[in-house]
């Protein structure tokens, strides 16, 4: 295996992770952070240069793009985590048995975690940081797009650690050329767990390939539903806020379902979006109602695709339903299971749509922007999860421990 010397290295910082205190880790984590907003200048520099190489109009392109607002934001995040308290070595539950053997169950590290990603070189330092608060080393695979984003986050990080005496290879960054990506799939025994972030077609690329268990980050393909009895007002600060605060990230609204008779509020409900010149799908109904009260050149009849699309841009599909059910039944058929929404003073439609909606993030009115691991309160996110299997939304420090059952005794022995 060409990059296995990485992987070895990974799993000997993994082994010194267990013996490093737990003050020394926050320690290092409130550094980290200090140094990373001493280093904006530096940091921006490279990710110039990352930016100059993609076309502004690309979707990814606010993704990579750092500033010293962004820059300022990810420590922040890192002095949240730092902040927190590790699970690690929390005892989940424990007995005494009749023999006297007392069997507990206590939280570990999962040990070495590789993510891969793309665009976003805030992910190296978010990963770091989780990571290595709950004592797991982080194999990270950015995109070719970010290489100097993420490498000058990397050095800025091991520069810090390299000062505490840690091991540098807690962070480990591999080459940007796609072999280390098929390596770190095949790295069977040496990385504990594959932690894809990024577009569906990297996702399923992993599903399908890797040889280590993986955790899906999917896709964010979002729904918000304007009930019969939903409030306007609340639904335009809803909309607007959730298509266009930021429209490159997974949690950005991407249809809006409405009451086909609320369809007269309907100008009303989107017209704030076409200050931001969003790009309006339309199914038929919508689009009569539309046609005379939103900007001719920012409607579009919807097609095939127009359902069931992550857009990532200042775009969005609007559809008429006539009643909740057909709701969540649509919902159903285009949703990633990642973020809905519903809009409803009726307190019976709530609770039926937060019930039935499969979903890891489900809410009732308000906005799908605040799926995020930070606004969850839990510092940040190593991605969001629309899997069901060990961890579902956002993943933050108890997502990345697994546990043991540690036993004591005192000379039991097995008779039967």
């Amino acid at each position: 295996m060409k990059y296995r010397s990485y992987f070895e290295a990974a799993v000997t910082a993994s082994r010194e992770l267990t013996i490093l205190k737990k003050e020394t880790i926050a320690h290092t984590l409130l550094d980290v952070a200090e140094e990373l907003v001493r280093n904006t200048d530096l940091i921006l520099e490279a990710n110039k240069k990352d930016l100059d190489l993609m076309d502004p109009q690309d979707p990814k392109y606010d993704r990579l793009k750092l500033s010293p607002e962004r820059i300022r934001s990810i420590a922040a995040d890192m002095v949240q985590v730092a902040n927190l308290e590790s699970p690690v070595g929390q005892i989940i539950d424990g007995h005494i048995a009749d023999n006297g053997l007392q069997i507990s169950r206590i939280r570990v590290p999962l040990g070495v975690i590789g993510v891969i990603y793309e665009s976003r070189p805030n992910v190296t330092a978010d990963v770091f940081a989780l990571c290595f608060k709950t004592g797991n080393v982080a194999v990270l695979k950015g995109g070719s797009d970010a290489t100097q984003s993420n490498a000058a986050i990397t050095e800025v990080i091991q520069k810090v650690l390299l000062q505490y005496g840690i091991n540098k290879h807690v962070i480990t960054l591999l080459p940007p050329e796609r072999a280390a990506t098929e390596s770190l799939l095949n790295a069977r025994g040496l990385v504990d767990v594959i932690i894809p972030r990024g577009s569906q077609s990297l996702i399923d690329y992993v599903r399908s390939n890797s040889s280590i268990p993986v955790i899906e980050t999917g896709a964010g393909i979002v729904h918000t539903y304007f009930d019969l009895d939903g409030d306007l007002e609340k639904g335009k600060s809803i909309v607007l806020n959730a298509k266009t605060r930021r429209v490159s990230v997974c949690n950005a609204l991407d249809c809006l379902l409405i009451h086909k008779d609320r369809l007269g509020d309907l100008p009303s409900l989107i017209i704030p979006l076409s200050g931001s010149k969003v790009l309006i799908h339309a199914d038929e109904a919508a689009y009569a109602v539309l046609q005379e009260n939103y900007p001719t050149e920012l409607l579009r009849k919807a097609g095939i695709d127009s359902f069931g699309t992550e857009f990532l841009s200042y775009q969005m599909a609007v559809k008429t339903v006539s009643n909740l059910e057909e709701a969540i039944q649509h919902i159903s058929r285009y949703s990633s299971k990642h973020s809905e929404a519903i809009i409803s003073e009726n307190a019976a439609n709530l609770e039926t749509f937060l019930n039935q909606v499969d979903a890891a993030a489900v809410y009732a009115n308000a906005s799908t922007a605040f799926t995020d691991g930070a606004q969850f309160g839990l510092g940040a996110e190593i991605g969001i999860s629309t899997q069901k299997l060990h961890a579902r939304g956002p993943m933050g420090l108890t997502e990345l421990t697994s546990y043991k059952w540690v036993i004591r005794g005192n000379g039991q022995t097995r008779s039967a």
